[in-house]
């Protein structure tokens, strides 16, 4: 695989693993019981955005490695036992 389309890949994992990790820990300002005038009750009181990008680049990067160890192993759909062959052409 080329670097480029490896850095591509990597780019959409890491992006989809980030929303996965925005809500975990995440106090509102309503559930604080704090709202600031002019913002929504909904908005974070402490997004810990630094701590959420960091768990997002360990998690995506152990995605990668998994995808990898798959792409390399040589499996491809036509090795599960209950999806119709694909002939690719």
């Amino acid at each position: 695989m080329r670097i480029g389309t490896s850095i591509a890949i990597y780019f959409v994992i890491w992006w989809t693993v980030l929303f996965a990790v925005l809500p975990l820990k995440l106090t509102t300002q309503g559930e604080a019981g704090e709202v600031v005038p002019g913002t929504s009750a909904s908005a974070p009181t402490r997004p810990r955005l630094l701590l959420k990008a960091a768990i997002t680049t360990v998690v995506a990067a152990i995605v990668f490695a998994g995808f990898l160890a798959l792409k390399n192993s040589g499996l491809g759909l036509d090795d599960i036992p209950f999806l119709p062959k694909f002939s690719g052409r």
